[in-house]
């Protein structure tokens, strides 16, 4: 490569991780913020005010899963049809207002229907996002680009909890309880943002009027290249594959399973990390005002952040390896056990710190796997379908931790699950993940 090749390379990928990076981490924050906020509301005043056991509270916190997934992939194949910027702010806005009816929901049919909603507006924001990157982002600037963009979650916890706290003590605002009015604060954003990504957002690197015509073409030079390798390397498996076929690909299947490890046990703690806290009082004798059990709900994603920023460093130093993905599940899984032992309410959040870690440190380096043989249509229906297998963890999750919790009266079981989930996803990942081959050499079949 020349010098003046790789001037212009630089030159793109600080662009692009400066002028699109941080708008979609700033979407996905506000996304992951409203699909959670349920879990901040539970036990500070919802749970009572609705009348829900922790069964319920669970169903109404996964059911939104089901919808999501109904819609993955049509909204994602969508969004490869008619652009990332139009689609995605119609995801944005509509989710917005679904978000905006919590504020006034009477009882829990009324919430479950709302979950299943947002779901329904919610489906194909992720996957797109990650797609939409893809199409921005040639494969060896991936796994550092992605880890930009991830590390909006963990800090959607690190400042969400505490924002959701200030939210719920302003109980009276407009003369609302206190859960109420920190709904209302959490869904106006995603309106407002929806309508800007709108305008903000190319659909493509030749649509970008802030990159210059030298790096606009090699960008699309680069991509080019890409798309003829992995078509080379699995024919039928790029632009010219069928959407069914991808779905049928055992490949796309095995990281689903991967895939599915990971977000249960995110989904496990995200929504029920407030009410364990919320338990401390009755296991420990402990106190807690509304703010400091948010602060102490964020405590451990801000490690997780740091240690998603220093993994995915290496992965992109070294090469996405599988061992990126297999070391942190095989992490989560023997910590799970560990928190269950933990006698204090400093070594509980310590030891499910670690948890937190070694599922954020996983996630954005193990996207960059369904990019080695997926492209086009079959690319938008693969990413979707192991999307699609996550969320299926996001329903079962907070269902499963919350109807076990019910029939033990302790969270000691349903984390068992969450470990058991995890170790799934280690082994999976040192098996499996070494054969899947970079494009340009033979594909498995």
């Amino acid at each position: 490569m020349s010098v003046h090749d790789q001037s212009v390379e630089q030159s793109a990928i600080r662009k692009i991780t400066w002028r699109l990076v941080p708008f979609l981490g700033l979407m996905f924050f506000i996304n992951f913020l409203d699909r959670t906020a349920i879990s901040f509301a539970g036990p500070n005043g919802m749970t009572a005010d609705l009348g829900l056991s922790a069964a319920q509270f669970g169903f109404a916190a996964g059911i939104f899963f089901v919808g999501y997934i109904l819609l993955e992939i049509p909204s994602n194949l969508a969004l490869h049809k008619y652009g990332a910027r139009r689609w995605l702010a119609r995801i944005m806005v509509s989710w917005g207002i679904v978000s905006l009816l919590f504020t006034f929901v009477q009882d829990s049919t009324q919430l479950y229907w709302l979950r299943f909603l947002l779901g329904i507006a919610e489906a194909g924001f992720f996957p797109g996002a990650i797609l939409f990157l893809s199409l921005f982002v040639p494969s060896r600037h991936r796994a550092k680009v992605l880890a930009v963009f991830y590390v909006a979650q963990p800090l959607t916890t690190v400042v969400g909890a505490p924002l959701a706290s200030m939210f719920i003590e302003m109980h009276g605002l407009f003369g609302l309880e206190g859960w109420r009015v920190m709904f209302l604060g959490v869904s106006v954003p995603a309106i407002l943002i929806g309508i800007v990504t709108f305008f903000y957002l190319p659909d493509r690197p030749r649509d970008a009027k802030w990159l210059t015509p030298a790096e606009q073409e090699w960008l699309d030079r680069e991509l080019a290249a890409e798309h003829e390798a992995k078509s080379a390397a699995a024919p039928g498996a790029g632009h010219g594959r069928m959407t069914g076929q991808a779905l049928k690909d055992g490949r796309v299947w095995t990281l689903s399973l991967i895939y599915f490890g990971f977000i249960y046990g995110l989904y496990a703690l995200g929504f029920f990390l407030p009410t364990i806290i919320s338990g401390f009082e009755t296991d420990f004798g402990t106190k807690f005002t509304v703010m400091q059990k948010g602060l102490i709900t964020a405590i451990p994603y801000l490690p997780a952040a740091v240690a998603l920023i220093l993994w995915s460093r290496d992965a992109s130093r070294r090469g996405v390896k599988p061992w990126h993905i297999g070391i942190p599940a095989l992490l989560g899984a023997i910590s799970i056990p560990l928190a269950l032992g933990a006698g204090s309410p400093a070594s509980t959040i310590a030891v499910i710190t670690i948890t937190a870690c070694s599922i954020f440190s996983a996630l954005p380096n193990f996207w960059s796997f369904p990019a080695r043989f997926l492209t086009g249509s079959g690319a938008a229906a693969g990413i979707a379908l192991i999307n699609t297998m996550g969320n299926v963890a996001g329903f079962a999750a907070p269902y499963i931790t919350g109807a076990v919790r019910d029939g033990t009266g302790s969270f000691g079981a349903p984390m068992y699950v969450v470990g058991a989930f995890m170790l799934l996803s280690a082994i999976l990942s040192f098996l499996v993940l070494p054969r899947l081959k970079e494009p340009g050499r033979p594909a498995i079949r």
